[in-house]
């Protein structure tokens, strides 16, 4: 048996990027589960306008299949005033057609984020970002405070998801603490989906 996890984010300054790459470490740590990371683009103020198909640099753009297709899914993006930053949300609204069909139901799901003050709005983005999941019958998975990081971090981690104090000019980069955090929400997001599809699989019809 072999599970895939879908990472999905949007990264501006490239510290949701690191954090990305932290989770995809993660869940490859555990047998039989592979990560897949993807991107959304950004959004323009012109509504018509539209990305090419391949960024000029990191993971590809995502499709609609790729959600379609995964184990596992965990999202990704920068804080905007306490919520999810307008490309993801702008993608995820293109989802009705997986919502409709149930694609995503009975499997489990997380969320990270990075943001540029201490009390920026971690947690009220990360809770924002569970909503989707919610409606889409994912199973949420956060971090337990058996996960040492949470009790020792001064910057960013909390029970929600990783978080990432990235500082006023962006330039802070991913520490030890909040990496570990990262990989850790990574393997526990991969364990559930192996349960999950273990025989006589326990999902929702």
């Amino acid at each position: 048996m072999s599970c895939e996890i879908l990472i999905l984010y949007y990264s501006r300054h490239g510290a949701t990027a690191t954090m990305a790459r932290r989770i995809a470490h993660g869940v490859e740590a555990v047998s039989g589960v592979s990560a897949r990371v993807r991107a959304v683009p950004p959004v323009s103020e012109v509504s018509e306008a539209t990305a090419p198909p391949v960024p000029d640099a990191g993971p590809p753009y995502a499709a609609l299949d790729d959600l379609a297709e995964c184990d596992g899914l965990i999202l990704g993006s920068p804080t905007r005033f306490g919520n999810m930053a307008a490309p993801l949300k702008h993608f995820l609204d293109q989802t009705t057609s997986l919502w409709l069909s149930g694609a995503l139901n009975g499997k489990p799901g997380a969320v990270f984020t990075s943001t540029g003050s201490l009390h920026g709005g971690q947690e009220a983005t990360l809770l924002s970002m569970m909503l989707p999941l919610l409606h889409h019958g994912l199973y949420l998975v956060g971090l337990p405070y058996t996960e040492a990081g949470l009790t020792a971090t001064t910057t960013g981690g909390t029970p929600y998801g990783p978080s990432h104090l990235a500082g006023a000019e962006a330039d802070r980069p991913v520490d030890d603490t909040e990496a570990a955090l990262c990989q850790a929400l990574g393997s526990r997001v991969a364990q559930a989906a192996l349960r999950l599809n273990a025989p006589g699989d326990p999902r929702p019809a």
